[in-house]
């Protein structure tokens, strides 16, 4: 029986291994009804506990009567039921994101380590081929996954590999919206396909195949590349432009919330093989930092902990000052502490970089910025950058750089030391 064959599936695959409270997200359909009559009937072998996620959409009238009937059938079976309902202008791309964020919300309230959701291999098939017909990257083409990562666990999808039509007849809702071609899946499903395949009716089979051979190769690059240091610039740069490409794309597989456009890909593959810092605004508050060593996509970091534009530092005064502690006379104890040598009879200011400051290094002054160039000086230290000044002269960056200005010198009046410590926040 088709059960068996799911039953013996799942545990060749061992889905659910390592997994004790499962999370069933259940529409009422006729695929998520068979997932829970199956995982049910199998739920001692597999030792497994369920638990039933349902989001109400309230686009039919018959909504709220399906969700009352899906709590009396989760009473009658034992197994504990969630329930939430979505609100506001409706839109598919809305009402997966409420849905998903519901399930995750669950997940770690009922310490629940496997979503389990009841697409198959239908709905492969018209992912793949919306996918194409968007112009989605060849990445992006090997459709849905049978696992991956979500919330605490894992988002698991079992029946990818049945035909709904594979489906025993059992209770479940029909949804009259799915005949509506308002949707580009419901086109496909209701039109495109039905045309397509009268030219090839095993056009679906040969669309999952398809996504299986994209899926096959990309694992194959994965592991030829496995010992490349991805974010490493002098060892991306090295590589051919179609291994960049690959590596930059398994990268950006990170954030799957940072939609990058083609056009945005070609310029990012462009900034990171040229030789310069570079910060570059991407979206859904993320950005690029590149310096001479390494890249990264980061979410954008709130702004540096400087609160203030400067600080008055007195003798005997100890503050903390953006990354570092100042001592001003009174000796530090630890390891790398930088030690400039001040004047005991002048406050000192700590205070952020300015556009025309200037250094006095090897006899001359010099502007900050250069130098920073010159010395191949990350961004992010440039922005943290805490001026260390005294009688109107800059005689320090702290962590970076002591100028001529600030050296212990007989008969002088610099013969105090302001001390520096790295707080490595």
């Amino acid at each position: 029986m088709i059960e068996q064959q799911f039953f013996q599936m799942v545990q060749k695959k061992g889905y659910f291994r390592h997994h004790r409270k499962v999370l069933l997200a259940i529409s009422g359909g006729l695929d998520s009804m068979t997932l829970l009559d199956w995982l049910y009937k199998y739920r001692e072998k597999l030792e497994i506990e369920i638990y039933l996620a349902h989001v109400n959409h309230g686009v039919r009238e018959e909504s709220d009567f399906e969700e009352e009937k899906l709590k009396k059938i989760a009473k009658k079976l034992g197994v504990s039921i969630f329930t939430s309902s979505f609100s506001g202008p409706f839109s598919e791309q809305k009402a997966r994101d409420f849905r998903y964020a519901f399930f995750k919300k669950i997940m770690k309230e009922e310490q629940c380590t496997a979503l389990v959701t009841a697409h198959h291999a239908d709905d492969q098939a018209e992912t793949i081929f919306m996918r194409i017909l968007r112009g989605s990257r060849l990445f992006h083409i090997s459709g849905i996954k049978e696992k991956q990562r979500f919330a605490n666990g894992e988002l698991i999808r079992p029946l990818l590999s049945f035909q709904k039509s594979d489906f025993p007849t059992i209770f479940h809702f029909e949804d009259w919206t799915n005949q509506e071609n308002h949707y580009l899946r419901n086109r496909i499903r209701n039109d495109y396909f039905p045309i397509l395949e009268k030219e090839n009716p095993q056009l679906k089979k040969h669309l999952i195949e398809l996504g299986i051979e994209i899926s096959q190769m990309q694992d194959a690059l994965v592991y030829l590349t496995k010992n490349i240091e991805l974010t490493n610039v002098k060892e991306f740069q090295y590589q051919p432009y179609c291994v960049q490409s690959f590596l930059l794309q398994t990268y950006l597989k990170k954030f799957p919330d940072l939609q990058i456009s083609k056009a945005q890909f070609s310029d990012i593959l462009t900034i990171l093989n040229k030789h310069s810092n570079y910060e570059q605004l991407l979206k859904a508050d993320y950005e690029l930092y590149k310096n001479y060593d390494y890249f990264e996509i980061r979410k954008i970091s709130p702004q540096s902990d400087l609160k203030v534009d400067s600080i008055l530092l007195k003798y005997n005064d100890i503050v903390e000052y953006g990354n570092y502690r100042f001592s001003f006379g009174k000796e530090l104890h630890g390891t790398e502490i930088q030690e400039v040598f001040v004047s005991r009879e002048t406050e000192i200011i700590l205070r952020r970089r300015r556009e025309q400051d200037k250094i006095f290094l090897n006899q001359h002054y010099k502007k900050l910025r250069r130098y920073f160039i010159d010395q191949k000086i990350p961004i992010d230290q440039r922005k943290n950058a805490v001026i260390i000044e005294q009688n109107g002269e800059i005689l320090a960056i702290a962590g970076i750089v002591t100028c001529d200005l600030s050296k212990s010198q007989k008969n002088d009046i610099m013969y105090n030391k302001l001390y520096i410590q790295n707080l490595d926040r």
